[in-house]
């Protein structure tokens, strides 16, 4: 993968303040499982409140260390929703993943001010991804997430081909989310040399038992292996 322009700004805040790329364990269901993976202290640890979901949350968070960030993921959900579940979860991100305009997000950023929540909003990438669309969402949202297009918001288990990547306009940081298992592990190092700001990787369906039910060894084998140097 190319380079970045090398005047281009892709300075960010890492992780937990970890030198390196993070990681978010994303669509977590069962309270036992949860508290296993949270002993891995990824930085995130995602909740679908998505109804459709295979993955859909609805129960009770035990207590996590402080360091992991509660995310809400949600799709097309009304303000009050997310605001509602923001209070009963004591959420600390929030990821839209849905067609969620700038005006919502705008809205959202001034609804969600004083208890300084990150916003996560999601693009679907294929082949032809115009990223002249992240644009007007640059000084809103905290981080994009970049996610393979597929039938199903996420979740869908591939990987879009990140030679598009190579084309990213900005300095914002970004999640790099779609299909990724410990096969790709490789292929994420090779980013994080670039220039890229690639601020955490965020997996799921390949962590996975069943849907909701991560495997706590192959996580624990990329939460060890996830602090990549940056060049």
């Amino acid at each position: 993968m190319k380079k970045q322009k090398d005047n281009q700004d892709t300075s960010a805040p890492f992780p937990s303040g970890r030198a390196g790329v993070g990681i978010k364990i994303c669509g977590m269901k069962y309270p036992d499982n949860i508290l296993e993976i949270g002993s891995l202290l990824p930085d995130y640890m995602g909740f679908i409140f998505w109804e459709k979901s295979a993955r859909y949350f609805d129960g009770v968070i035990p207590n996590l260390p402080k360091s992991i960030k509660k995310v809400g993921v949600f799709v097309n959900a009304t303000q009050d929703e997310i605001l509602e579940k923001i209070a009963k979860y004591d959420l600390q991100a929030i990821q839209l993943h849905g067609d969620e305009s700038v005006e919502f997000c705008q809205e959202l950023k001034e609804n969600v001010k004083q208890v300084q929540i990150e916003i996560i909003k999601v693009f679907s990438v294929d082949d032809s991804f115009d990223f002249e669309l992240l644009k007007p969402f640059e000084t809103i949202c905290d981080y994009f997430l970049f996610d393979t297009k597929g039938k199903l918001p996420g979740g869908n288990g591939t990987t879009f081909d990140w030679k598009v990547l190579e084309n990213y306009p900005s300095s914002k940081p970004f999640f790099l989310s779609g299909g990724i298992g410990i096969n790709e592990m490789e292929a994420v190092k090779e980013i994080a040399k670039t220039n890229l700001p690639l601020y955490a990787i965020d997996v799921n369906s390949k962590f996975e038992i069943e849907p909701g039910l991560k495997n706590i060894q192959l996580c624990r084998e990329v939460a060890m292996q996830r602090l990549y140097p940056k060049k």
